[in-house]
This record gives C-alpha cells, structure tokens and sequence, in this order.
C-alpha cells in the first residue's frame, strides 16, 4: 500500500512539472511568438547539422582524393607504351632528339611530355608498282612489279630521321620506276617474254643495290603483268597467224610430195607386176590367166554371198519351183 501511495503520489508530480515546464516553454514561445512544435524542430535541426557537416567535410576529403588519383592515374598511362609484335618503337628526346636504341616488344616507360614514342613496322610488306616504259626496240609496255621490303632493323633511327615512319611510301616508287625502265631498256619487246625470268632477277639486283643507300632489305621482286601496246599486240597476232599459215603450206607440200612418191611406187609395182604376168603366161600359157580368172570369181562370190538381195539359181533348165500338184 505505502508503494502504490508512494506511485501515485510520484505521478502528480511528474504531471505537475511537465505542466509547469510546458507552461514556461509556452510563456517563453509565446513571447518569442514560436509554437512546440516550431521550438522542436529548431532543436532536431540544430541538432542534424553536425551530421550534414561531416558528411560534407568527407565527400569534400574524397573528391581530393579522387582527383589526386586520377592525375596520378593519368600520369602512370601517359608514362607507359606497348610495342606489339613485328614493331619497333623510336624515341624523340625534347633535349636529346632521337634516342641511339629502339624498343622492343613489351611494355615500356618514357618522361612524359619530354619524349614521345613512334612506331615503325618491321614487317615484310608487299606493293604493287605500275610502271610504262620502252624497249630496245620503242615498244611501250607497262608492267607492274610486286615488291617485298622491310626496314633494316639496326639502322631504324637512320630511317626514321631521314625519311619518317612512311618510308615506302617515300623511296620504294621512285627507285623502282628508276630501275625499271634501266632494265627494260636493255631488251627487245620479244625478249621481256622469252626472258622474263632473266629480266625479273636482274630488277631484283639492281633494285636491291638502290634500296640499300635508303636502309631497306628488298626481299622478293615479282613480275605480275605485263602489257603491251596495241599496235605490237596485232603485230604478234598477224606474226603467228603468217606462222600458222606457213606452217599449213608446208604440210600440204610434204602431202603432195608424199603422195608423188607413192603414187610412183605404185606405177612401179604395177609395171612389175604386168611384167611378171606377161613373163609366166609366155612360160606357162593361158594357165596364169585361168587361175586369176578363178581367183576373181572366188572373191567376187564370197562379196556377193554376203548379201542377202542376192539369189543364185542353177543354170540348167531343171529349175524346181516347189509347187504342189494337187493343187
């Protein structure tokens, strides 16, 4: 009972205070003209700022971060090059212009700004070159060469000094229409066929000998067409046709020699044969010419016997037609 007492009693005044608190906190906003619930959200507010504060503080810290990292980033990526296979990579020095070493596949590093990195392919390539020029004989023909090349690897620097990253672009058509009309000039139209490959392996030589001034290895030299004009085309043309018609005419000579020659054999071997013929029916009479008489009739019956419009009959009278007499 004294604890219930002593409960309730707590309870009133606990109600007491907060009606005197809340009296005064009324007094106080009413004389600053600020509700309860206005004076409570003043204190959440007042009390969420710090939060605002350090979340603001930390994405202000984070963005530091991030840009540093990205700067960095970017100068890590602009500090390395890749060199991928079949290529060299030439450095150019701001202070000390091209660097004596190319580098090799792989990745590297270089000071930005202060160098940069080219690449050179060392592959083999291929390039068609069309060229029109003159024979020993001035008949034009065009021919168009497939050349093989690639840069000599110890002298790249050299290259890339003189001539830049587009080095076949530079030297390969000059040199190689320089050589071919030096070449082509040395035979007769005819010649360019029945020598091609002689022409071709002597381009290759001379060609080989030019680009080595330039650092260049040529590796194969092919000729893939060659044309001539029109008016040496019809002139082949009527050659091979005046060839063929000659060649007919002597065919039919040798023909007709050859049947003069037969048919003399065989005037000959006839002459004999009468000759022996007259000789044995001299010697043996009429007998020569019965057994030939014989012998034809021979084979003219066997010819006949083989036919089947051909009827024989007896040559008597007693021909029996099978007739039935008592009919």
């Amino acid at each position: 009972r004294l604890r219930g007492v002593h409960t309730q009693a707590g309870r009133r005044r606990t109600a007491k205070t907060d009606e005197r608190t809340g009296a005064r906190r009324g007094a106080s906003g009413s004389e600053r003209g600020v509700t309860w619930e206005e004076e409570r959200e003043e204190a959440q507010t007042s009390m969420s700022k710090p939060v605002v504060e350090l979340v603001a503080r930390g994405l202000q810290n984070l963005a530091k971060y991030a840009a540093v990292l990205g700067i960095g980033g970017s100068a890590v990526a602009a500090s390395l090059y890749n060199v991928d296979g079949g290529e060299r990579v030439v450095l150019f020095d701001r202070f000390r212009g091209v660097l004596p070493e190319a580098s090799d596949e792989g990745t590297h590093f270089l000071v930005p700004w202060v160098q940069t990195a080219h690449t050179m392919d060392i592959r083999i390539r291929p390039r068609m070159i069309p060229s029109a020029t003159g024979t020993k004989d001035l008949q034009m023909v065009e021919i168009v060469l497939r050349v093989l090349t690639r840069p000599d690897m110890s002298k790249l620097q050299t290259i890339f000094r003189n001539l830049g990253t587009d080095f076949d672009e530079r030297v390969l058509p000059s040199i190689t229409n320089e050589v071919l009309k030096a070449v082509v000039a040395q035979y007769n139209a005819e010649e360019l066929l029945t020598k091609r490959d002689q022409v071709s392996e002597k381009i290759r030589a001379s060609l080989t000998k030019r680009a080595r001034d330039y650092n260049l290895i040529i590796e194969d030299v092919a000729i893939t067409h060659l044309q001539f004009g029109v008016e040496f085309s019809r002139a082949i043309e009527q050659k091979q046709v005046a060839e063929q018609e000659a060649e007919r005419a002597k065919y039919v000579v040798l023909k007709s020699e050859q049947e003069r020659k037969a048919a003399i054999v065989k005037a000959e071997g006839e002459s004999e044969s009468a000759r022996l013929i007259s000789e044995a029916t001299r010697q043996a009479g009429t007998g020569m010419i019965e057994l030939r008489r014989i012998e034809a009739a021979k084979e003219i019956a066997a010819h006949l016997g083989k036919s089947r419009n051909v009827s024989y009959l007896p040559s008597g009278n007693n021909m029996l037609f099978g007739i039935n007499p008592q009919q």
